[in-house]
């Protein structure tokens, strides 16, 4: 693809996909129509070829050769993203208004959600087992304290998370997860659980006076699962095993049977062995000949808030995917794995720049430490750059997503230059 239409790509992409669910079922969507067969969990696993799995919010995806592979080429990402999730019991009602009674999930930047209209989205397990996805219409809106009641709005902004960001969504005496349910054709009774999520319904655009930039949901981190599905599926045959792990509950520190800490990766490798006959040292041997690039975005330089940067390291939108180091190993990215990262974009020819965080401003994380710690892979952490990160809208450059693209793309197809 040429820059706009993987822009183009990457917008419907993130537009199918307004929770964790959705992500995972659409990477499953084009990958089976890429050729790629899915793979059951309770299923005797099939050897060779290419096969996709999918557990909750996380698919794994990888691609066998037809020779004897060497190792894995591994890349990493996260399919959720910061925001509010709603309660078990979530309809409630406060003079004369029906609000949602909704949980923080991970750290969203809450001023972002104020005054702007958003829908639901993720999935609803009925009565009889079935698991279906569900993304509503524009059905909420935190209402913001108009200045007149509240002098001090516009000096100091506090939000009580408990108090304040409870969302409406009708007059009178509502009922949330009924108006789920009619979407559903299914009456409210038979909604046995559910795990449904703020999703910002404006469609992502192209802007600035050059269009250079664009803004979205969810760019942290759809943009690199869109990114490695694009490297994926547009890569050489080579010598190795070619995956893609995306995870799920990356915000909430990813314990959980689809996140990076859970057995999930390892699972899917070791049965990968399993079907080729290696036996255990094999199998070791082939993850010390293996390689892991973490993908999640990262910082750009913020023009109002520079002194928060690092004076000598302030990645700009549009001049290539960050290599994110960080001493205290929040990253992965060491001598050897950034050395083969640069490698693998002087043969894309794709610009590349580093990031590193202000010593007096703490440091994120990514899955990359835990995949690291976890496997004993070789790793390194790449990234876009964003301005307005877990922003319910955050901004990167038109460029950048494929760039990123084009890395992957080189990195699975083993070409180094």
């Amino acid at each position: 693809m040429n820059p706009s239409q993987h822009l183009a790509d990457l917008a419907a992409f993130v537009t199918a996909s307004p929770s964790s669910y959705h992500a995972a079922a659409e990477v499953a969507r084009r990958l089976g129509e890429a050729g790629f067969t899915e793979q059951r969990e309770d299923e005797p696993w099939r050897a060779g070829g290419a096969h996709y799995l999918v557990r909750d919010g996380a698919v794994v995806a990888w691609r066998v050769p037809d020779a004897g592979p060497s190792g894995f080429h591994i890349v990493g990402a996260h399919t959720d993203s910061p925001g509010f999730k709603l309660k078990p019991d979530p309809s409630a009602y406060a003079y004369g208004w029906s609000q949602a009674a909704m949980e923080v999930y991970g750290g969203p930047l809450l001023n972002s959600w104020l005054d702007r209209e958003f829908g639901l989205a993720g999935r609803v397990i009925t009565r009889d087992g079935a698991v279906r996805l569900v993304s509503t219409p524009a059905w909420l809106r935190i209402p913001q304290i108009a200045p007149h009641l509240d002098r001090s709005v516009n000096d100091q902004l506090h939000l009580d998370k408990q108090v304040h960001l409870k969302p409406v969504f009708a007059l009178g005496a509502g009922d949330i997860l009924a108006a789920v349910a009619g979407l559903l054709g299914i009456h409210r009774d038979e909604i046995d659980g559910h795990d449904l999520f703020s999703a910002v319904t404006e469609a992502p655009a192209v802007i600035g006076v050059a269009g250079e930039f664009f803004a979205s949901a969810r760019l942290d981190n759809l943009s690199s699962v869109h990114a490695g599905l694009a490297g994926l599926l547009a890569s050489e045959p080579a010598d190795h095993i070619q995956v893609l792990a995306c995870f799920d509950h990356e915000e909430i520190g990813s314990g959980s049977r689809s996140g990076a800490q859970g057995p999930l990766l390892e699972t899917v490798l070791r049965r990968i062995a399993g079907s080729l006959g290696w036996d255990a040292d094999r199998y070791e041997r082939a993850l010390a000949r293996s390689f892991v690039v973490s993908a999640d975005a990262g910082h750009a330089v913020h023009p109002n808030y520079p002194q928060l940067h690092d004076p000598d390291h302030r990645p700009s939108l549009n001049a290539g995917p960050l290599l994110k180091v960080n001493a205290n190993q929040r990253y992965t990215s060491e001598g050897p794995s950034s050395a083969l990262w640069l490698q693998v974009c002087r043969a894309a020819g794709v610009p590349t720049q580093p990031f590193v965080s202000n010593n007096a401003v703490p440091c994120g994380s990514t899955i990359g430490p835990l995949t690291a710690t976890r496997l004993g892979i070789t790793s390194v952490d790449v990234g876009i750059p964003l301005l307005s990160m877990h922003s319910a809208r955050e901004m990167c450059g038109t460029a950048d997503p494929g760039y990123l693209a084009r890395a992957l793309a080189a990195f699975y197809s083993g070409t180094e230059g």
